[in-house]
């Protein structure tokens, strides 16, 4: 055996294996390339209707890894996209129809699982993020406003209920007039009347049976 043999032996022991695989789903086909450390400004992707070209360098390396694929169904190639990570790089291929691919190459024979309107094909494009939804907050408390609206309370929650309607709608003296009876009375007495309780200080009305009494300090 030459030397030039030797050496090819050799060189061919030492290169690398490089493993690719794929997935899908409804939409793309995502081919992944087991390739660490790549630098993205390296990597050369090309896309065509039927087909997938890829090739960098590998690194710590003097070879060059390439991929070329024909495709069993045809992708969008201006909605193709890749992705470079530490750990590999990722192709994502948009299917230009909604078909489950038995195979990633020669030609398929799949049936057409469900096809992707072309209104969405349109819209979308590579590695959009997802659609934030956001709440009508204004919607929201209108609706809470309402259900309180048409709630009936009873008791001690019914007149609690009339009592903030009132302070609510009611004008800057009503609303003087309850604040000021209830702090002066020690909360028993509310009164809506500014005229009334303006003057003089709101004395302690304790419901019928009891009596107030001021504890010595």
């Amino acid at each position: 055996m030459s030397e030039e043999q030797k050496n090819s032996c050799v060189s061919e022991e030492i290169k690398p294996k490089i493993k690719h695989d794929w997935y899908q789903t409804e939409s793309q086909v995502v081919v992944t390339i087991l390739i660490k450390n790549a630098l993205s400004d390296q990597v050369k992707v090309q896309y065509s209707e039927r087909s997938l070209s890829f090739s960098c360098p590998l690194p710590n390396s003097d070879s060059e890894y390439s991929l070329e694929l024909e495709l069993a169904h045809e992708i969008i190639p201006t909605m193709c996209s890749y992705v470079v990570s530490p750990s590999k790089i990722e192709i994502k291929l948009r299917k230009k129809e909604g078909l489950r691919w038995n195979q990633l190459e020669g030609e398929g024979t799949e049936k057409k699982v469900k096809a992707i309107p072309q209104a969405v094909i349109d819209a979308s494009g590579p590695q959009q993020p997802p659609q934030l939804f956001r709440k009508d907050w204004n919607k929201i408390e209108k609706d809470i406003k309402k259900m309180e609206e048409e709630e009936k309370p009873e008791g001690d929650a019914a007149l609690n209920a009339l009592f903030r309607k009132i302070y609510g709608e009611g004008s800057d003296e009503v609303r003087r007039a309850m604040n000021k009876s209830f702090v002066e009375s020690g909360g028993t007495v509310l009164s809506t009347n500014w005229t009334q309780v303006a003057q003089d200080k709101v004395e302690v009305k304790p419901p019928d049976g009891l009596e107030f009494r001021k504890w010595d300090s």
